[in-house]
């Protein structure tokens, strides 16, 4: 063991009070097994329980702040008292550092800023001490046990100071002050003041019980004969032995008689905490409640008084105890206007009661966040981990978090958390009704008492509700022939229509337009093949010429609308990339693109920049080694018009020379788009190209069927058949009466082919 002169002074304290030196010493410093030495000229004295309740010392150890405290009595046994006003203490605190025993020394010296009342009563939580001033005026009359005591004083037996005890109205045979030592009362003289001090539940002790409130009291008297001169002074130490209980109303009670000695009365009573006292009137605003039931004094302490110690304790449950160091100074005279002054200390603790906290909801809708308070923790409890419906956080949060927990500390020494999360959040869990979104957030916190790290789950649940306004959106993708999309099933999707131009999404409207559509309890999903029906015209291929030959980009659109309304309220647009060796686009307008395969003609001298259509004036809008790019009118570049059985097909044919027609074992490449009669209408009555719906297309190789193509890339992509068309074949149309009419019209130099029958 070493000795060291200092000490942190943030770790250790020692404050002088009115009637005592007060040390409080932080545990994180010293070691829960810190001990204290006395210390005096004649020696060091280790402070144990039954030598500190004899020589003045109490010592408390208080869990919820990691504190011991001791508090040294004025008239403490090895205090050093100079000039009546300067009294020295000095200890040995025993602390453990680093696995070694380190000895502090500490050392105050204190004068007391009260005046000294002739006699002073204090009654510690375990000890009972009375002082006298030894310059000691007689009583203005004499009681019957003045006279007892002066015969025992008189009595063979008797000795200079001796002492005799009072109990049940009997007086015991006295004894001398060493004697009296060894049985634990202590008598000693200090300066001009004469000290009697005991600990409770001595023998010589006995419990009064006054208005209902038990009382020890200790009556002992000493005296001493000096010739015909006898000295009797009677030290009497009486204290409330009330328990304190606590109330519903959350106040801890406590009672004491106004006055503990026959013949007096009370002159002032105050009392606080943690040796402060305050007068009634300042207490009272601080929520204290005093009452006066006959002879009784009732004091309330509000459970969560400032001054009080709140521990937070895991059994099964959270539970919190509070404690408080009551002080409490009573001042009485008795009829001769000798002043008496009782100070009493008292530990007071609640029953464990569950701890409940803060769940406060703070949300605003508008601001589309759940904001969470919760509190109010107190100092021994810390938040260390939270879960999210499920998913767990460590905190502090990182910097990058997608929410938010703000620490507020209130002037109670309490605690609490802001928490802030969006609602769309992937945290929060969704679910839809017709006319809201309820947004659901499930809470557990991970709390740590501390000193003794254990944990605690407490768990709470929140729900916002918010008008379901706005339109779905549905997910949209890419695949390698069509483009995909998807809305999750809610509820307050019955209050939207979905449309593909004006045209409501049905399963008839997708049946028609080769759409693949599933709908169920789950979600709507349309898969929409590569150039099918509603594809963007424009933007179906792409028209830079020199990305055309390697891709080209589909976009489609689905169209929310109100129902009520039909007014368009969102849309969702999907563009994708599609990779292909040929395809063909037959357009309402009349119009056909097309980027063809023509390896098969390159092989036979072809070259697909210089080959043309049947009007050789037609010619490709670009080219490579292998392929050509053709966009041309139907009713031009000499397309032929076959008419089938509810059909017409506009053929053209792609030349490798200028000559009139390929060779015959040349590979012929012919284009074609067909046409329901019935979206042609306008043909026959207003000679106009148009058609109500895209035509079906095809790129067809006479030689294909006989030899593969020889081909890096993917095969063509064939867009969906609308119906089976037939060969062809006459049609019949109200208001022609011959083939040979329909010729004569020439429909801007398409030639008409006829069939070989009627029908």
């Amino acid at each position: 063991m070493s000795g060291e002169d200092s000490y942190p002074k943030s770790r250790v304290s020692l404050v002088c009070q009115d009637r005592y030196l007060m040390i409080s010493v932080d545990q994180r410093f010293s070691g829960k097994n810190l001990r204290f030495e006395a210390v005096d000229g004649s020696g060091v004295y280790p402070i144990t329980e039954e030598y500190a309740a004899k020589c003045g010392y109490s010592i408390r150890v208080i869990q919820a702040i990691n504190n011991v405290q001791l508090r040294a009595s004025y008239f403490s046994c090895h205090t050093d008292i100079k000039d009546k006003k300067n009294y020295t203490f000095r200890f040995n605190l025993l602390a453990q550092h680093n696995g070694r025993e380190v000895s502090h020394v500490l050392n105050m010296t204190c004068s007391p800023s009260l005046p000294w009342s002739l006699k002073e009563v204090t009654c510690e939580i375990n000890y009972m001490e009375v002082s006298v001033r030894s310059e000691i005026t007689c009583p203005s009359s004499t009681k019957k046990n003045d006279w007892d005591n002066l015969k025992l004083a008189h009595s063979n037996s008797s000795a200079d100071w001796q002492v005799t005890f009072q109990k049940g109205g009997e007086h015991l045979p006295p004894t001398s002050l060493k004697e009296a030592r060894r049985h634990g009362y202590v008598f000693d003289l200090f300066s001009d003041r004469l000290v009697f001090r005991t600990s409770y539940g001595q023998p010589h002790s006995f419990t009064s019980v006054m208005d209902n409130v038990p009382v020890e009291v200790v009556h002992s008297t000493i005296f001493s004969r000096q010739s015909w001169l006898v000295l009797l002074i009677d030290l009497v130490a009486a204290c409330s032995q009330y328990e304190a209980t606590f109330e519903d109303e959350g106040y801890m009670l406590w009672r004491t008689p106004d006055v503990l000695y026959p013949g007096f009365h009370l002159t002032s009573f105050s009392f606080g905490l943690n040796g402060n006292l305050m007068q009634l009137k300042v207490a009272e605003t601080k929520g204290y409640v005093m009452e006066k039931h006959n002879s009784t004094m009732e004091i309330g302490i509000p459970y969560d008084a400032k001054g009080g110690y709140r521990k937070s304790i895991i059994s099964g449950e959270l539970y919190e105890s509070f404690n408080y160091d009551f002080y409490m100074e009573q001042m009485s005279v008795d009829e001769d206007g000798i002043e008496t002054r009782l100070r009493t200390h008292k530990t007071m603790s609640t029953p464990l009661l569950i701890q409940t906290f803060r769940d406060e909801n703070r949300t605003v809708l508008k601001e589309q966040n759940f904001t969470i308070y919760f509190g109010d923790l107190p100092q021994d409890i810390t938040l260390t981990t939270l879960e999210l419906n499920g998913q767990k956080f460590v905190l502090p949060l990182r910097n990058d978090s997608t929410f938010s927990m703000t620490k507020v500390v209130h002037p109670n020494d309490t605690h609490g958390f802001v928490l802030t999360v969006p609602f769309y959040s992937s945290l929060v869990n969704q679910q839809f009704t017709v006319d809201n979104i309820e947004f659901k957030l499930d809470i557990n916190y991970t709390l740590m008492v501390t000193p003794e790290n254990q944990f605690y789950h407490h768990r709470a649940s929140f729900t916002a509700f918010v008008p379901d306004l706005t339109p779905p959106q549905f997910y949209a993708s890419c695949s390698e022939s069509s483009i995909i999309f998807k809305l999750d099933y809610k509820p307050s999707n019955s209050k939207w229509n979905f449309t593909v131009g004006s045209d409501r999404l049905t399963s008839e409207l997708a049946a028609r337009r080769g759409f693949l559509m599933s709908n169920n309890s789950k979600a709507l999903q349309l898969e929409v093949p590569l150039l099918s029906d509603g594809y963007n015209t424009k933007a179906r291929l792409m028209l830079a010429f020199d990305l055309i030959l390697q891709g080209f980009a589909g976009t489609f659109e689905i169209l929310v609308r109100d129902r009520e309304t039909s007014q368009v309220q969102s849309s969702t647009v999907k563009t994708c990339p599609f990779f292909t060796n040929e395809l063909i686009a037959c357009t309402t307008d009349m119009r056909v693109t097309a980027v063809v395969n023509l390896s098969l003609a390159v092989t036979s001298g072809g070259n697909p920049a210089k080959m043309t259509l049947l009007n050789q004036k037609c010619g490709p809008k670009m080219a490579d080694s292998t392929r050509a790019l053709f966009t041309f009118p139907l009713t031009g570049c000499g397309s032929v018009v076959k008419l089938g059985k509810g059909t017409v097909t506009y053929e053209n044919e792609i030349l490798y020379t200028k000559k009139t027609s390929p060779s015959e074992n040349a590979d012929r490449v012919l284009l074609q788009c067909t046409y329901p009669i019935s979206s042609l209408h306008r043909l026959f009555s207003e000679m106009t190209f148009e058609s109500d719906t895209p035509g079906v297309g095809r790129i067809i190789h006479t030689l294909q069927s006989e030899m593969d193509l020889p081909s890096t890339t993917k095969p063509p992509i064939k867009p969906p058949q609308l119906t089976a068309y037939s060969s062809v074949r006459y049609l019949k149309v109200p208001g022609l009466k011959s083939p040979q009419q329909f010729r004569r019209k020439r429909l801007n130099g398409v030639r008409v082919h006829a069939a070989e029958h009627s029908f």
